[in-house]
Order: structure tokens, then sequence, then C-alpha cells
């Protein structure tokens, strides 16, 4: 997992939703600049479309869900529908699973203020669907809690 630095993580809310509301369909889209390496997270009641890069998707996508009475942080990365042969699905589905960990550090890092008033979401359950039309990297899979991330980043930055 690349370092997790708050200096390059830009933050900007999509009104109405603030820092403090909603947890019903509160959505996180995180994109980066390979230029200069910076983040950018939107959070809102709708995902950041106009962030996404239409060639390269290499987005990361969440939302707050119920799920059988408990809020369950569910996010998505897209791999392939077909355009990317299936090597470069594999190596797709590889860097995601390796740079997940930053992303989800700077989904939750990001919106600390949230986890300040709702913080029994800190231990809720992360799950990443990885979307491809090839069925091996079409997986959901486990990614903690944003204890975890926040924890960490916390850590990092004291170091």
């Amino acid at each position: 997992m690349s370092k997790f630095d708050p200096a390059m993580l830009n933050v900007t809310y999509f009104p109405p939703a603030t820092p403090f509301k909603p947890v019903d369909e509160r959505k996180y889209t995180l994109t980066h600049s390979d230029v200069t390496g910076e983040l950018f997270l939107t959070i809102g009641y709708c995902y950041d479309f106009d962030a996404v890069n239409s060639k390269f998707r290499d987005e990361v996508l969440a939302e707050w869900k119920p799920v059988m009475g408990q809020y369950t942080l569910l996010g998505k990365v897209y791999i392939t529908n077909g355009e990317f042969d299936e090597n470069y699905a594999m190596i797709r589905f590889h860097i995601f699973q390796k740079e997940l960990p930053l992303a989800l550090t700077a989904m939750v890092y990001g919106d600390q203020k949230f986890y300040q008033n709702y913080p029994w979401l800190l231990d809720s359950p992360i799950y990443i669907q990885f979307e491809s039309s090839y069925p091996q990297y079409n997986q959901y899979m486990y990614f903690g809690t944003p204890r975890y991330y926040l924890t960490t980043a916390l850590q990092q930055r004291v170091v």
C-alpha cells in the first residue's frame, strides 16, 4: 500500500450533504491524479461521475447502506466489462487490491467529522465489489472496518 499523506487529500461535499449528515445514501467518490499523486474525495447523495476518468476507470465508489439491521460501507471498483483483455483485467484487479487500503484510508480520514457524530459506524464492515466480466475477477471482498483505516491514518500522521 502506498503511504497516505493527508496533505494530498482534497475533500468536497455535494450539498445538501455535510460533514454531519446524512448516513443513508451517503456516497463517496474517490479519484486521483497520476501526475501529482493527489487524491480527490467527493461526499454527497450521489456519485461525482464528472470526476471519473471514463478511459481509465480507476475510481473507487462507496456508500453507506443498511444490511440486515447494520450499516455497511459497500464499495465498488470497475475492472472490465469486456473492453480490457483478460491479462489487463488481471493487472487491474491486482492494482486495485493493492491500492484499496490507501483509497479506504482516504475516504475514512476525509470524513472524520462524520465518524465523530456516528462513532458506531467505525466498527461497521466494509465490502468491495470488483466488477468484471471475467468471473475470476468478479469478486466481493471484505476490507475490514473504518476504525482500522482511521487508526492507521492517525498513526502515520504522528510518525
